[in-house]
């Protein structure tokens, strides 16, 4: 058995910290100094953990890399399983030209920009992130918004500072799945802290994308549609992270969100001609006033109507009962570790879900899909095929990953790191969420932060007497206001809408914003860690 050690390095806490942080340092000078490819940065990442805790910690290296080839199997299942089940669905709708009739479904809700920006940037982006997330809402919201007629670069920005509230539960909850992983604590337990902390985000950002579409009139004379959008799309989130499911927790706001804005007299009433002149200063796609049968709009929102059924009959007890039996659970060959304390940890034996994980349910719902959208099983199959080769640097960088955090968490290099980063005290609380933001911003990825600091921030919270679900949600919650500002996200937006290297103007309009919701966050973690917030925690 393999003791982990706190203080391997000269017996001294800092050295040992310091040692044990180098394969942090490592990705995060080469995503953010050098600008290396995502997945070539977490390899080298991953060498250097795997080096750290061979010489450094002294975990034999059979059970350094065992502990390597963990991470990467749960990086392949179930994360990455749901993400190419989400986007292969995504695919197929835009094979069938169904997507286009969604768009212009979207076109004809109102004619207001204004209100247009929060049903596409902010509610069909939530769902898109619910069902794909790395990147796929702010480039299609972008495209969308230009269809429509607003600038590029409006149309970027709007994207970029929409796809926030929704990210800690997107890809049917990948974030916050990792997280629990790595944490060890129970999903349910964590999905609750960041549906009281993100949902806080969503009555605010529709007011900030008003304004940044028309300033202070869009604020001013549209301000109770975003506040209505808002607080629907929070309380749905809330609820559905709380008390049902935290894979449908985005679906359910998105689509909550739209229905409010949608149900509201005001927000379908038409613009007045100088705010359109003045927003919309693209040019107009000409396919928007092409009409289309009420049927095939029906099948246009069956995919994902279909995704929220799957989704809730799994949730049904005798289902998920039934579910749950084809899990399977082993001891995970050639690793036996014990925590400081020398008891076993759980990484020991390993859990795997066949059916009644989220990317099995996803692919049941795009089976069904393709017979209601009319694709042929070799079309289905070549597309499956093709987002897999679409994602592999996705793929490769997020098992790199999570090899890298399972070799860290078990080697004892992040409960080092959490001890020595424990002496902030107090002020843990409030810098906790920034943790989770830097990972974001470098990563461009949610899951690769909680999988990176999640359980550096639950060794620290244990070590300082704060709430360890706290501070493991506050990753989360803080990362997703890194979203915006990540080069990966930056690129992916000026992409879209036909910026190419002009990734500099797009982050200096969205930073600002970047910084003060963190900010915002930072300031309730720190309240919810006292007597001040502290009755928002179960």
């Amino acid at each position: 058995m393999f003791v982990q050690q706190l203080e391997p390095v000269a017996d001294s806490l800092a050295l040992s910290a310091l040692v044990a942080s180098l394969p942090l340092v490592t990705v995060l000078v080469l995503l953010g100094a050098v600008r290396m490819k995502a997945h070539r940065a977490g390899l080298i990442g991953l060498a250097v953990a795997v080096v750290v805790g061979a010489l450094a910690f002294g975990m034999p290296l059979g059970q350094t890399l065992s502990a390597g080839a963990q991470g990467v199997l749960f990086g392949l299942f179930p994360i990455m399983w749901i993400v190419v089940n989400a986007l292969w669905v995504y695919r197929m709708t835009v094979r069938t030209q169904h997507f286009d009739i969604l768009r212009r479904s979207f076109g004809r809700v109102s004619d207001d920009p204004r209100i247009q920006a929060l049903v596409i940037a902010f509610c069909f982006g939530a769902l898109l992130e619910a069902l794909a997330g790395f990147g796929a809402p702010v480039a299609i919201c972008s495209v969308m918004l230009v269809a429509l007629g607003f600038d590029p670069v409006k149309a970027a920005v709007v994207s970029l500072v929409a796809n926030t509230a929704p990210v800690a539960f997107g890809a049917m909850g990948t974030p916050v799945v990792t997280l629990a992983q790595v944490t060890g604590l129970p999903l349910d337990d964590v999905a609750t802290v960041v549906g009281r902390q993100t949902p806080l985000l969503a009555l605010v950002v529709p007011l900030i994308l008003v304004f940044l579409v028309d300033g202070r009139r869009g604020l001013r004379e549209t301000w109770l549609p975003a506040l209505v959008c808002g607080v629907a799309f929070a309380v749905a989130q809330f609820a559905a992270s709380n008390f049902v499911s935290a894979q449908l927790a985005d679906i359910a706001a998105a689509l909550v969100g739209a229905g409010a804005l949608i149900a509201l007299p005001g927000a379908r009433r038409p613009a007045a001609e100088p705010v359109r002149a003045a927003v919309l200063t693209g040019a107009r796609s000409e396919d928007l006033d092409k009409e289309d049968p009420r049927r095939e709009v029906v099948r246009a929102y069956a995919p994902y109507a279909l995704i929220i059924v799957v989704f809730s009959l799994a949730q049904i007890p005798p289902v998920k009962e039934l579910l749950a039996r084809a899990t399977q659970v082993f001891d995970w060959p050639f690793l036996d570790v014990a925590g400081p304390d020398g008891e076993p940890v759980g990484a020991n034996t390993f859990t795997l879900p066949l059916l009644g994980t989220g990317g099995t349910l996803v692919l049941l719902a795009g089976l069904v899909t393709a017979v209601v959208l009319g694709v042929r099983a070799g079309t289905a199959a070549r597309e499956w095929a093709a987002t897999v080769h679409e994602l592999r640097y996705a793929i490769l960088t997020v098992t790199s990953v999570l090899a890298l955090a399972y070799v860290m968490n078990l080697s004892g290099q992040a409960a080092t790191i959490g001890q020595f980063v424990a002496a902030a005290g107090a002020g843990l609380a409030f810098l906790s969420p920034v943790l989770g933001w830097f990972g974001v911003a470098v990563s461009g990825s949610d899951t690769s932060a909680n999988a990176l600091f999640g359980a550096l921030q639950v060794s620290a919270a244990r070590e300082s007497g704060l709430s360890p679900e706290l501070l493991a949600a506050a990753n989360s919650s803080g990362g997703v206001l890194g979203k915006m500002i990540s080069p990966q996200n930056l690129t992916i937006a000026c992409a879209a809408v036909g910026l190419a290297g002009r990734e500099g103007d797009l982050l200096r309009k969205v930073l600002p914003w970047s910084l003060g919701l963190l900010l915002v966050m930072c300031l309730v973690v720190m309240a919810q860690s006292t007597a001040v917030l502290g009755w928002m925690l179960p």
